[in-house]
């Protein structure tokens, strides 16, 4: 199993490392996705403690797509708007325990991960580089 995680770990790390910005963007998303499902697992198993690590990471990530934000774009302003919204939602679910708010996270990572997905692919079909 370690030798598993090992070559896991060297593949995502070069997959990162040769990744163009919108491909890195999509990992973002894609790795809160995860996150959030594992969060769910292990609230619905009372694990808190572990459950509030895999927040803490999605928390992370969304403080990663904030900052590579260019301010000078609409959309941007509205994406800083929507990952503040979200992060207030992860934080009132550490509190109040309210599941729905995190379904509502994990629908947003979702929708924005395929979104992404597809517009990789359109890029990719034009011959141009995505870059966020």
């Amino acid at each position: 199993m370690m030798m598993y995680n090992a070559k896991q770990e060297q593949y995502l790390k070069v997959k990162v490392e040769t990744a163009s910005p919108g491909e890195l963007t999509l990992l973002l998303y894609q790795e809160m996705v995860k996150s959030l499902q594992k969060a769910k697992q292990l609230f619905s198993q009372s694990q808190l403690d572990e459950m509030k690590r895999c927040i803490y990471k999605v928390r992370d990530i969304l403080n990663e797509l904030t900052i590579t934000l260019n301010m000078d774009y609409a959309i941007a302003r509205e994406l800083h708007d929507l990952y503040m919204f979200y992060q207030r939602h992860l934080t009132n679910f550490i509190i109040n325990r309210n599941e729905q708010l995190l379904d509502d996270v994990l629908e947003f990572a979702r929708e924005m991960a395929e979104t992404w997905k597809q517009a990789l692919l359109i890029v990719r079909k034009g011959g141009q580089h995505a870059s966020v």
